[in-house]
């Protein structure tokens, strides 16, 4: 009984917000033990026998049956040479560290026996979270360069496996289920390995960027590994270290549990807690969020000047938009970046004046690696672009484009992009910028070998393994460097320049705000708004909802009040031509644009974003939805219901992850009380809703009463 009390006891305090005192790592001379009081992780330090394995790994309570005590803990190769934790260390040093997110832990500084290597794994823990991030940090004692290759920062062994039915891997942002062998890809930032026998499981996150990123489940051994792509991939990930220099990986992230039927709430919860909260994303650092974006691109694309822009904005502030972005067609090429003054006369600064004085925030997009045959800058500075494996001036975005060249970021590019970048966010007091196109590998282009940097003359890169991450890497540093300058600008880094089809991760929202995920062209009404829901359902929770920049629904759309409630699951953008709007239209927009920035001012929705429990992936012939609730102040949120061709006109709607003992309301949008129930309430009995549209969906306020 009274163990039974002091579980219940340290529940109560991890939910009311407090956490076990720290230190979360302690040691011996044998071991380093890590415990927050959730989960707890044993490691074997180097004594007798030189080895360093992960001896157990589990929640504080209960069981967990998915590793061995022989736990390699990690691998990579230094000039073809193996090394893992099953060889012979000795231990140099071990501290104890932190981060600027809580984050608390320990680095361990190994030494390999050849006297090659020094390794540091630095571990770190973070308050009422199960998650365990670690890096690695490989120092060269050799008198020469080495390579490092074929990096798994995590790398643990299950028990004997065999391809059963009950052992699912959740791939694709943790939502697409697969029996099997599996070896992930760029879309795989998030993974879940879930037991439905043993109702237990393991998150695996990669921080890695892009198509660098490696994550393997039962591939080529009964082993979970994560981190960069080895040598025989087709984006191999490469780092050549200077003698005497260091180099310290990305992090991963992994989250063990127990007692859970389905990963579902563990994706709900704690990974998106840790994603807010402790991971360090942008969005986090953001004091106030768009809530109501227009882009110029659809219809207009480059056909766009003055007098156009002009009303375009007049039109979008009269029906309430928060931001107003330029797209491309401003500049007089790719790569200068100079004003085509035929379109603008005036230049930009009158442009930008006058969408400010209607209240709203001007932003613009840029290709941030791309130039003309004809720009200066190209003509001035052929050796700042990327080479293909012939040598030759190419375009990463598309193999066939002989207008456009793609710069190289591991050369003088990047001062000059950065330097250009400043000038027009600074100028003209820009607080949003697209920066669009490829920069390492193209969305369209199949062939692997049209990717990276071929150059070995680049002083970024040595050669095109290595340029692949490296690239990225200067990537982020321009991102963090134009905060820096400007800590409240929103950076829109597009899926063209991550370099793959709505391809977003955890190295992108650490550095940018937003991710432009997709172009879904064509008034097709619901087929729209399905396709605006699927892509945030698919990237969300493992993604910051605000993060999914999903174009392009058109304002004058006949079912224009759907592309918002659809979008409302993610961030609110619409394209299209508000100058053909009714003045009815108008005070409609008006009154969606103010109902969603009072959500977000009262509940800070646009920081929140869970699945509507019952409700799953927006499918045709079914229901769906989803619920955008503080978990910290549990004062509410709001939540969308959508039919999408159900026979079924009438559902119980169940939230989850309020107070169970505060009563709420649930309310229309215009104010209509629609039901009064307990936190508690709302979650086991519901409500019941009824939509009368075949294709059609609702907007609600949860609130205090």
């Amino acid at each position: 009984m009274m163990k039974k009390i002091i579980f219940i006891l340290l529940i109560d305090l991890m939910t009311c917000g407090f956490s076990i005192a720290s230190p979360f790592a302690t040691w011996t001379k044998n071991e380093l033990t890590l415990n927050n009081g959730i989960v707890q992780r044993t490691i074997k330090l180097p004594s007798f026998d030189g080895n360093f394995i992960t001896t157990s790994y589990k929640p504080v309570y209960g069981n967990f049956d998915y590793f061995l005590n022989s736990n390699p803990d990690f691998h990579f190769e230094v000039n073809d040479i193996v090394y893992s934790g099953k060889g012979n260390w000795s231990l140099s040093d071990i501290r104890s560290i932190t981060d600027s997110n809580e984050g608390d832990g320990a680095a361990v500084t190994l030494l390999s026996q050849d006297k090659k290597v020094e390794l540091t794994l630095k571990y770190l823990m973070y308050p009422n979270s199960p998650a365990i991030r670690k890096s690695l940090v490989v120092k060269n004692l050799t008198n020469e360069i080495v390579k490092l290759e074929s990096v798994d920062i995590e790398k643990f062994e299950v028990f004997s496996w065999y391809p059963v039915t009950y052992s699912w891997i959740y791939h694709d942002y943790g939502r697409r289920r697969y029996l099997g062998n599996y070896e992930g890809g760029k879309q795989d930032a998030l993974v879940i390995v879930h037991d439905m026998n043993w109702e237990q499981g393991i998150v695996i996150g990669n921080e890695a960027s892009g198509v660098i990123k490696h994550t393997s489940v039962f591939w080529e051994a009964p082993e979970i590994c994560v981190g960069l792509t080895h040598k025989n991939a087709l984006y191999p990930f490469r780092k050549w270290i200077e003698k005497g220099e260091s180099f310290e990986t990305p992090q991963v992230f992994t989250m063990v549990y127990n007692n859970q039927k389905t990963p579902d709430e563990i994706l709900n919860t704690s990974v998106p807690d840790f994603v807010r909260k402790h991971m360090g994303i942008r969005l986090s650092e953001l004091k106030e969020k768009p809530t109501f974006v227009y882009n110029t691109w659809i219809p207009f694309e480059k056909n766009i000047n003055e007098k156009l822009v002009m009303e375009l904005a007049k039109s979008a502030a009269g029906a309430g938009m928060k931001e107003f972005i330029i797209d491309d067609g401003w500049q007089d090429n790719y790569g200068d970046w100079g004003i085509d003054k035929k379109k603008f006369p005036n230049g930009l600064k009158p442009v930008f004046d006058y969408i400010k004085s209607l209240g709203m925030k001007p932003g613009l997009w840029v290709s941030i690696g791309s130039a003309t045959q004809s720009s200066k800058v190209l003509q001035a500075h052929p050796e700042w672009f990327v080479r293909d494996k012939n040598g030759k001036t190419t375009s990463l975005h598309a193999a066939n484009d002989k207008e456009r060249y793609t710069a190289c970021f591991g050369t003088g590019w990047y001062d000059y992009i950065k330097d250009i970048l400043l000038k027009l966010t600074m100028d003209y007091g820009l607080q949003y910028l697209k920066l669009d196109l490829a920069v390492v590998t193209s969305a369209y282009t199949f062939d692997h070998t049209e990717s990276g940097c071929y150059s070995t003359s680049h002083p970024g890169h040595k050669d095109h393994n290595e340029s692949l991450y490296s690239n990225y890497e200067r990537l982020w540093q321009l991102f963090d460097e134009l905060h820096a300058a400007k800590p409240d600008l929103f950076i829109d880094c597009t899926f063209e320049t991550i370099g793959g089809v709505q391809l977003i991760d955890y190295a992108l929202v650490k550095h940018a705000e937003g991710d432009w995920l997709s172009n879904f062209d064509g008034d097709v009404g619901e087929k729209t708004d399905i396709r605006v829901r699927n892509m945030a359902w698919w990237r969300s929770p493992a993604m910051p909802a605000t993060a999914l920049v999903i174009g392009n629904p058109e304002m004058q759309d006949k079912e224009w009040e759907m592309h918002i409630k659809s979008i409302a699951g993610a961030l609110p953008i619409m394209l299209g031509d508000p100058r053909k709007l009714s003045e009815s239209d108008f005070k409609k927009y008006r009154f969606y644009a103010d109902w969603l920035q009072l959500m977000a001012s009262k509940y800070d929705i646009m920081s929140f974003r869970q699945d509507l429990p019952g409700y799953g992936e927006p499918t045709e012939g079914m229901w769906d939805g989803f619920q955008r609730i503080n978990t910290e102040t549990k004062n509410g949120g709001i939540i969308g219901v959508f039919r999408h061709g159900s026979v079924e006109t009438k559902r119980i709607v169940t939230v989850k992850y309020l107070d169970p003992l505060i009563r709420y309301q649930v309310k229309s949008m215009e104010g209509k009380v629609v039901s009064t129930l307990t936190g508690q309430e709302l979650q086991t009995n519901g409500f019941e809703l009824s939509i009368d549209g075949l294709y059609s969906g609702d907007l609600f306020e949860i609130s205090v009463r």
